[in-house]
């Protein structure tokens, strides 16, 4: 019998227990994709990642994230915990880590800088791999069916609902408030109706609402539902988070612009998690999305295989 380590971490967090969490295997090596899988599906988080030794040897790692049901070739959270848990080791593969280091993943490089306090890790930055892709608008009852709320609670003053990516595609909708986005619930025969109907992402729907307070729009309340990857409900989206960042960036009039956006998610679920998106935009065309937040240590021990 052998057995592999692992980390768990909450991430855009500073408090255990809350925000949302991710296993990390911080050696890999031996592990085939269906290990990687059966392991995922194991913990049962929104993901869980694999640290692999890099094939260029200029880069920090290779890493492969899966979900309890599928690989996924992006995503935020896992990248932000991955950086806080494998920078501490004493080596990554035989090197030291720097506070920037740069993953090698499906969607491409992931740029990544560690951030600290008092000289301690606290958290990780990550510019996020792709450039801003807007997909086909997604018509308002069927956004309202999939989480069970009228469909006159949707906003379309900015953007009707839509899908948007910087790596990975979420569907997008802005609700008209906190009430409306608390009764929010989802339904999982209509998300499958909707991932028939809008094949974005070969893993399925997933549903990123939001609410922006007038008083402060880049302070936004959110939730994700993604049931048909076995995640009811997520405590905390970074993809999505820098996705919906860019997306709103994009339709701002300026055509240069610097946005600073705080997204606070889970906490319907009592999880509550604040993830920083830090946008830029030139000439008409956003260049640059930057992902952060702050990551703790839960757990650590070994799987046996």
């Amino acid at each position: 019998m052998s057995a592999v380590a692992y980390v768990t971490v909450d991430v855009f967090t500073s408090e255990r227990f809350v925000g949302n969490p991710l296993a990390v295997i911080p050696d890999a090596r031996g592990l085939s994709g269906d290990a990687m899988q059966k392991i995922a599906t194991e913990f049962n988080y929104s993901e869980t990642t694999f640290v692999l030794p890099p094939e260029n040897p200029d880069h920090t790692a290779r890493v492969r994230i899966f979900t309890p049901t599928a690989e996924i070739p992006f995503a935020g959270h896992p990248n932000v915990g991955t950086a806080f848990v494998i920078a501490q080791q004493p080596d990554i593969f035989g090197k030291h880590a720097g506070d920037r280091l740069i993953f090698e993943e499906d969607a491409g490089l992931v740029d990544v800088t560690l951030l600290r306090e008092d000289g301690k890790i606290i958290g990780a930055s990550i510019r996020a791999p792709g450039n801003l892709a807007i997909g086909e608008t997604i018509a308002d009852d069927l956004i309202a069916r999939c989480v069970q709320i009228d469909a006159q609670s949707i906003c379309r003053a900015t953007h009707a609902p839509t899908f948007a990516s910087v790596g990975l595609p979420f569907a997008f909708a802005e609700l008209d408030s906190l009430e409306t986005l608390a009764r929010a619930w989802p339904n999982a025969a209509v998300f499958s109706e909707a991932a028939a109907r809008h094949r974005e992402d070969k893993t399925g729907f997933s549903l990123f609402l939001y609410v922006r307070p007038a008083e402060n729009p880049w302070h936004i309340r959110a939730r994700m539902f993604a049931p048909l990857d076995n995640v009811t409900e997520d405590p905390a989206t970074g993809s999505a988070s820098a996705a919906l960042g860019a997306y709103l960036a994009s339709l701002l009039p300026a055509q240069d612009a610097e946005v600073k956006i705080t997204i606070e998610q889970g906490v319907e679920m009592g999880r509550r998690s604040l993830i920083g998106v830090h946008v830029r935009k030139s000439a008409g065309t956003v260049n640059e999305v930057l992902l952060s937040g702050r990551s703790i240590h839960v757990m650590r021990g070994e799987i046996l295989l």
